[in-house]
């Protein structure tokens, strides 16, 4: 039997303590460990950024990360991205993603959540260009990514009028 390794994180504000082996990656966790689908795997290598979480607050790529290096860490996934005291409401930025048909499939939308929300808090009113940049590291086979641009955009404002 292989190796085992106890971790203690918290993810969506709720403490885990779990048992790992030392090779399962961060996203693996997260999906099979504690059941949060909405981290998606897509290239397994870090480039299409499906698999973005926030640890620390900080943008990563769970695929790239094992579990037991997110040991006393806070996570954040796209199922904990609405504040805990707005019971099902979503975050201003889902909410743009949706009114400005931001997504098709959906598939890549939980990374693109994920990276957005650090940069939004860094630079509250980006430019077009700041966006696209941005976005530059996750990858949507679906939408053309002009409504992507265009949700952040309605994100930016809202997040900035309720501030």
């Amino acid at each position: 039997m292989a190796e085992r390794f106890h971790i203690s994180v918290r993810v969506n504000h709720t403490l885990f303590e779990r048992a790992v082996e030392p090779r399962l990656l961060l996203s693996d966790f997260l999906r099979h460990e504690l059941e949060l689908t909405g981290t998606h795997v897509g290239c397994e290598h870090g480039v299409c950024g499906a698999c973005t979480v926030l640890l620390n607050g900080e943008a990563v790529r769970s695929c790239l990360m094992l579990a037991v290096q997110a040991d006393g860490q806070e996570i954040t996934t796209v199922e904990g991205m609405a504040s805990p005291e707005q019971a099902g409401a979503l975050h201003p930025l889902q909410a743009a993603f949706k009114e400005a048909h931001g997504l098709q499939c959906g598939f890549c939308t939980p990374g693109f959540l994920m990276t957005l929300i650090p940069f939004l808090q860094e630079n509250p009113d980006p430019t077009e260009a700041e966006i696209r940049q941005a976005l530059s590291g996750n990858i949507c086979r679906c939408t053309g990514y002009q409504n992507i641009v265009k949700a952040v955009r309605i994100a930016a404002e809202r997040i900035a009028q309720s501030a």
